[in-house]
């Protein structure tokens, strides 16, 4: 299952960034948004990996091999999503809103939050 955020900004980018952060202490998703998209083939290592998510705070080698969603999903109309490794119950989903609300909030940014199977 995804979680697909579209963010309406300003500030956009620094939105990404901030949900890139949020991502890094949510283990039980991985991520791909517009801007790890672009950079795709050059994060084929834990260094470059680590390297992307230096802006975030620290991230731990682990962590650098299963944040970058594999499944090569589309973003389409989407800025980000979050890639659950397993089914998220409600409460999961519920907890999620929550932690991109607090990330976004202080930025000023709107978003809209879609979970698919």
């Amino acid at each position: 299952m995804k979680s697909y955020i579209k963010v309406y900004g300003p500030p956009v980018l620094k939105s990404l960034r901030a949900l890139e952060a949020l991502a890094i202490d949510t283990p039980e998703v991985c991520i791909m948004d517009t801007i790890m998209a672009q950079e795709l083939p050059q994060l084929g290592s834990a260094d470059a990996v680590m390297d992307f998510f230096s802006h975030a705070g620290e991230i731990t080698v682990e962590r650098c091999d299963n944040i970058i969603s594999k499944s090569g999903g589309a973003l389409g109309e989407h800025d980000f999503y979050f890639e659950w490794f397993v089914p998220p119950t409600q409460d999961q989903i519920n907890e999620l809103i929550q932690k991109v609300d607090d990330a976004l909030s202080p930025l000023g940014a709107r978003y809209t939050i879609t979970t698919t199977k």
